[in-house]
C-alpha cells in the first residue's frame, strides 16, 4: 500500500468566512456531493483591494456571502483554478456585481469534444468569460498581494495553482486534496500530465495548501509524495491483477476499489481508464481502446 491517509475533519459554517492565513478567508459553498466534499472552497485574498480565487457554483446563497465577506472592499480580480462547473458556474454573476477581471488558463481544453459522462459538459463549462489568459508563471498583482500561477495539469488540461508570493502558502484548486484522492478522467484528465504536476510541487518548499475541497493542508510537500506514492503503486496493482488475467476496467473496478460506495463508481472507472492509459503510455501494458471500460488489457 501506498500510506496515503485521509483527513475529513473541517471546521466551518456556510456562509461564514474561515481565517486560513494573513489576508485570506475562505468560504465553502453550499453544493456538498460524494465529489465535492462538504462544497466547493472560495478564497478571499488581500487586506485591500481583492482576489477570489473559484467563485464556485451559481448560487445566490453563496455570491451573497462572498459580497458581504469583502465588506465593502473591492473585488478586483477572479481566477479560476480551472474550468469544472462546481468552480466557474458563479463566475459571471461575481463578475456583474463586481466589475472584476476575470484570470485562468485557456488550454485547447475549452473547445475541446463535450464528451459523455464525468467529463462532459455537465461537469465543464468552457464558455465561462475570460478577461486575462494566464500561463505558467504568470504574476497577477493587487493591491497588497501578488499571486503567480503554476500550470498544473492532470485532473483537468487548463488546471492552475497559485502560490501566494511570500507566504509558503499554495491554492492548490483539485490537484491535491486531503479527504480523498484526485478525479483524473480522460480524455481530458490525464495521469502522465498529473504525475509531473505532482512532481512539480514536490520541488517546491510550500508550507500550506489551501484546496478546492476540504481543509486546509499543513504538510504540503509530504502529502505531495504520498499521492505520488498512491498512484505508483495502483499502477503495479493494476498490473499485478491483470497479469491474474482480471483483463478489463470493468473486471478491475471490484479488484482494485474494495467495498466501493456506489456514489462514486463513476469517478473510480475514469480513474481506472487513466491509470490503464498511463501504463499503455509507458509500454508496460496494451489495450486496443482505453475508452472502452471492455477493451481486453495486456500487461506487457
Amino acid at each position: 500500500m501506498s500510506g496515503l491517509s485521509f483527513k475529513t475533519e473541517m471546521q466551518f459554517a456556510y456562509g461564514e468566512p474561515s481565517e486560513m492565513a494573513p489576508g485570506v478567508h475562505r468560504l465553502v459553498a453550499p453544493n456538498a456531493s460524494p465529489l465535492t466534499f462538504k462544497g466547493t472552497n472560495t478564497y478571499l485574498v488581500g487586506m485591500g483591494s481583492l482576489a477570489v480565487i473559484d467563485p464556485g457554483p451559481e448560487d445566490q446563497t453563496h455570491l451573497d456571502a462572498i459580497l458581504k465577506a469583502a465588506a465593502g472592499r473591492p473585488i478586483t480580480h477572479i481566477l479560476a483554478t480551472h474550468a469544472h462547473r462546481d468552480h466557474v458556474d458563479g463566475l459571471d454573476a461575481l463578475r456583474a456585481k463586481t466589475g472584476a477581471k476575470t484570470y485562468a488558463f485557456p488550454h485547447t481544453a475549452r473547445q475541446a469534444p463535450r464528451s459523455a459522462g464525468i467529463v462532459g459538459s455537465e461537469y465543464t463549462n468552457h464558455d465561462f468569460p475570460l478577461d486575462v489568459a494566464l500561463a505558467h508563471g504568470s504574476r497577477i498583482e493587487g493591491e497588497d498581494w501578488q499571486l503567480t500561477a503554476l500550470h498544473t495539469p492532470g485532473h483537468a488540461p487548463d488546471h492552475l495553482c497559485f502560490t501566494l508570493n511570500g507566504t509558503g502558502v499554495v491554492f492548490c484548486g483539485d490537484h491535491v486534496m486531503a479527504w480523498n484522492t484526485t478525479v483524473v478522467a480522460p480524455p481530458e484528465g490525464r495521469m502522465s500530465d498529473y504525475m509531473r504536476s505532482l512532481e512539480l510541487l514536490l520541488a517546491r518548499d510550500d508550507e500550506l495548501m489551501l484546496p478546492g475541497h476540504g481543509g486546509r493542508i499543513t504538510a504540503p510537500r509530504r502529502t505531495v509524495k504520498a499521492y505520488l506514492l498512491h498512484r505508483r503503486w495502483r499502477d503495479q496493482a493494476i498490473l499485478e491483477a491483470v497479469r491474474n488475467g482480471t483483463d478489463t476496467v470493468r473486471k478491475l473496478i471490484p479488484v482494485i476499489y474494495r467495498d466501493l460506495d456506489k456514489n462514486v463508481v463513476g469517478a473510480a472507472t475514469v480513474s481506472l481508464r487513466a491509470h490503464v492509459e498511463h501504463l499503455a503510455e509507458r509500454g508496460l501494458a496494451a489495450c486496443d481502446d482505453t475508452s472502452s471500460i471492455d477493451a481486453t488489457i495486456v500487461a506487457l
